[in-house]
């Protein structure tokens, strides 16, 4: 592969305004129905639906064009490059899903102690889920369509000027900020602008944190299912209610504690060698 590009020249302004209009692209397609009903609503749930399979067709479109293809492998296909590919495929799916619930050892025990295990091995729960609208949108079509878009088509468009080490720092920006569009929502049920803007600046945070992961995973595993299953998992979880936590009395406390303790390090000492290039067959983004 050829060097990235001094991201002071200007051979970088042209991949990142081209990532900047796929983002625009994508939100701007859920804006697109004139409706007055809210995110939940089974009508707009649907409409959405068909705006994010279309930004799926066109996606690939911005990298045809707007990506730098001299860069990758000259057997480089465009499939491949979108991480599209069999080779490896059951260890991108695996190996990173185990990984991504070390990280959640902590909200896992802590589903344990609620119980909420037991639901998992009722068939009505997930009978009832594959035709609830919010669960197929949270679980499914939004990670489906959110990794396509702003890892598996965005980083092709950015790698080859930024470097990767850049790429995991600036790509996550461009979906950190692409959250910000739920302000609208937020400023429309509450009377609390400043509530309403803290929200959208810790959802800000919390997606640009997990998108840096995401491209990360994205560029070890060459594999575009690797952060899809990271980010429904993490979606199916959702943020830890540490109030829930401390509302627990010794014993179960500090296993608590230890677990999420526990559980980060064990997910930091296991990142690098979990996602070898090698044990997935990359050789398009291993470095």
């Amino acid at each position: 592969m050829s060097q990235a590009a001094d991201l002071s020249g200007g051979s970088c302004c042209k991949p990142i305004l081209w990532a900047f209009m796929l983002a625009l692209t994508y939100v701007g397609s859920l804006y697109i129905w004139r409706t007055k009903e809210h995110r939940d609503h089974p009508s707009t749930i649907k409409k959405r639906f068909v705006s994010v399979f279309a930004i799926i067709c066109i996606s690939p479109l911005f990298v045809i064009f707007g990506a730098d293809l001299a860069y990758f492998k000259k057997d480089m296909t465009i499939p491949a490059l979108l991480g599209l590919r069999l080779e490896g495929l059951a260890q991108a799916v695996l190996l990173p899903l185990a990984l991504t619930m070390v990280l959640f050892t902590g909200p896992l025990v802590l589903h344990y102690f609620d119980g909420i295990w037991s639901l998992y091995i009722e068939p009505r729960y997930w009978y009832s889920n594959l035709k609830n609208l919010i669960w197929l949108r949270n679980h499914i079509v939004a990670p489906l369509s959110e990794e396509f878009t702003f890892r598996a088509c965005m980083l092709p468009l950015l790698v080859p000027c930024l470097g990767q080490r850049a790429a995991i720092l600036i790509c996550p920006l461009f979906f950190g900020v692409a959250h910000f569009h739920h302000l609208t929502e937020k400023l429309a049920r509450t009377s609390s602008v400043k509530l309403a803007v803290m929200r959208s600046v810790f959802q800000f945070g919390y997606t640009t944190i997990f998108g840096a992961y995401s491209v990360y995973l994205f560029l070890r595993t060459g594999h575009f299912v690797a952060p899809f299953v990271a980010h429904a998992f993490c979606n199916h979880m959702g943020f830890p209610d540490m109030s829930e936590v401390f509302g627990y009395k010794q014993p179960r406390l500090s296993l608590l504690l230890l677990a999420f303790l526990g559980g980060l390090v064990a997910w930091a000492s296991l990142l690098e060698p979990l996602t070898q290039p090698d044990i997935y067959h990359n050789s398009l983004y291993a470095s």
